[in-house]
């Protein structure tokens, strides 16, 4: 095990990375975002990783969702995501949940952090008001064309924040997809590893016209 997250261990030392044995997190949503959080956080040593997602792999989730390949169609998302987290580490157990998230909730598995990898408001208004319950932090992530949302939240509530409706998504492409994953990726893992986070405090990224790259920062009411 020490071996195998050497470069992990030299940055914070073998007790923290044992301590990620003891950890549990929750994926909801396993495209765009939640293959890229299973892919990142899938080999860092987290005990347990449950991975939630109803849906089925189709053809035009290939270019953007990197777990997938062709010949993936038709298979459940969740399953296909926790089966590489488990042939990459195998100090990690992923449990696939065929189900959305409140069929997950329903299960009453406890985690340590949430992390939202839906393409909704609803459903993410429905992961805020379980976390509040539960008194268990989440991280949210969002994308859409050259834009991306990423806050870990803590006191603040996602309800009083965003207008809870229906969207529909606008075009996308793979990086922006991968660039906002890991900005939450790295939230989980200083987290969950006793390194400080910035809570409650909204990051917003986009390219402007010119092809800058612009972020913003927003603190949240808690």
């Amino acid at each position: 095990m020490m071996q195998y997250f050497h470069r992990q261990i030299k940055l914070w030392g073998e007790e923290v990375q044992q301590s990620l044995q003891a950890k549990r997190i929750a994926i909801i949503g396993s495209g765009g975002l939640g293959s890229s959080l299973a892919f990142a956080l899938g080999a860092t040593g987290i005990g347990e990783i449950h991975i939630v997602d109803f849906d089925e792999v189709s053809v035009h989730n290939i270019h953007r969702q990197i777990a997938f390949k062709t010949g993936d169609e038709g298979k459940n998302k969740a399953v296909v995501n926790a089966g590489i987290v488990e042939a990459r580490c195998p100090f990690t157990k992923a449990y696939a949940h065929e189900c959305d998230f409140n069929g997950f909730a329903e299960k009453g598995i406890e985690v340590d952090l949430i992390l939202d990898a839906t393409d909704n408001l609803p459903t993410r208004g429905q992961i805020n008001e379980y976390a509040k319950i539960h008194n268990t932090p989440w991280v949210y992530g969002s994308v859409e064309a050259f834009h991306g949302q990423v806050c870990f939240f803590d006191r603040s509530s996602f309800n009083d924040v965003f207008k809870i409706t229906l969207k529909e998504p606008a075009g996308i492409a793979a990086p922006i997809v991968m660039h906002i994953a890991s900005l939450q990726a790295n939230l989980a893992l200083r987290y969950l590893a006793g390194q400080p986070v910035k809570k409650d405090f909204l990051y917003y990224l986009f390219f402007n016209d010119e092809g800058e790259l612009v972020t913003q920062k927003f603190g949240l009411p808690v």
